[in-house]
């Protein structure tokens, strides 16, 4: 245990950015052993206190921290510093290079990213949809989407519409049987909204849906599972996407974070052809 680093990560919302700030630097080492202690809502110096006794009775400890209010976040860096803990603010410098940038001074105010705006209102609005339109459902409903994911099943198809959700997008998806499994508003009209095709290769879907047979305990439908058959419906979607003119993406080898930001992008490329 004396190689694994105890991360701590403190903050005074809910430490969402700060995880995802973690998860970016750490995919930079491909050798680091770590156990991750997360404390959000850190607004008083009696609670820093205790997270630092804790870090300082562990070995190779590492704090890093999003903390907005001044006095707080140098009583957290004074303090790791006289318990010879390394310490790291993530916002700190940037929050007061943007200020010096604006000319004005920040708010300092904390969880201030979740402020209930109508930007999060309309997110709240995008993820409830999204849930309501996965898998074909309430496909009548489909001209209300700002963005539409099309693929054969085990595309990614609604972990890559909950994120786009989040972002703030409305989508919808549809499972591709055969072109004939498509609403009729999406043949009639294939350019009404930003629609987008998800492929995979065909050998990477098959373990993909073995893995899912196994979960759900099924055993039937062997076509389902077959590399021929898999590889002729792949090539039959590649072919609708093709003749209804749909920007294809390749999620083979990309996570959802990726194929979702290529898509943001294409939508972003629509959005402006349209105006």
């Amino acid at each position: 245990m004396s190689n694994t680093y105890q991360i701590y990560l403190i903050s005074d919302s809910t430490g969402e950015t700060l995880e995802r700030i973690f998860l970016a630097l750490k995919a930079q080492f491909k050798n680091i052993n770590y156990k991750i202690h997360s404390y959000s809502f850190t607004r008083t110096e009696n609670q820093i206190l205790k997270i630092l006794e804790d870090a300082q009775a562990n070995n190779n400890s590492i704090i890093l921290y999003t903390i907005v209010d001044n006095n707080l976040a140098k009583y957290l860096a004074n303090t790791s510093s006289d318990k010879k803990i390394p310490c790291f603010g993530v916002l700190g410098n940037l929050i007061l290079n943007f200020s010096k940038i604006l000319n004005q001074k920040a708010s300092h105010e904390p969880s201030g990213q979740h402020i209930l705006n109508e930007e999060y209102y309309d997110r709240i609005e995008a993820i409830q949809f999204t849930m309501n339109h996965d898998d074909g459902n309430l496909s009548n409903e489909i001209d209300k989407s700002d963005i539409i994911l099309v693929g054969v099943s085990r595309t990614s198809k609604t972990p890559t519409s909950i994120y786009l959700a989040n972002k703030g997008f409305k989508t919808s998806n549809i499972p591709l049987v055969n072109e004939n499994s498509l609403p009729e508003k999406l043949k009639n009209n294939p350019q009404f909204t930003c629609v987008v095709g998800l492929s995979t290769e065909p050998e990477r879907l098959v373990d993909l849906r073995k893995n899912r047979m196994s979960s759900l305990r099924e055993k039937g439908n062997t076509n389902y599972t077959n590399l021929e058959d898999i590889k002729n419906e792949v090539m039959k979607a590649k072919k609708t996407f093709q003749k209804f003119k749909w920007p294809v993406i390749d999620v083979t080898r990309k996570s959802v974070e990726e194929t979702a930001a290529s898509i943001i992008k294409i939508h972003e490329i629509y959005s402006n052809n349209v105006k």
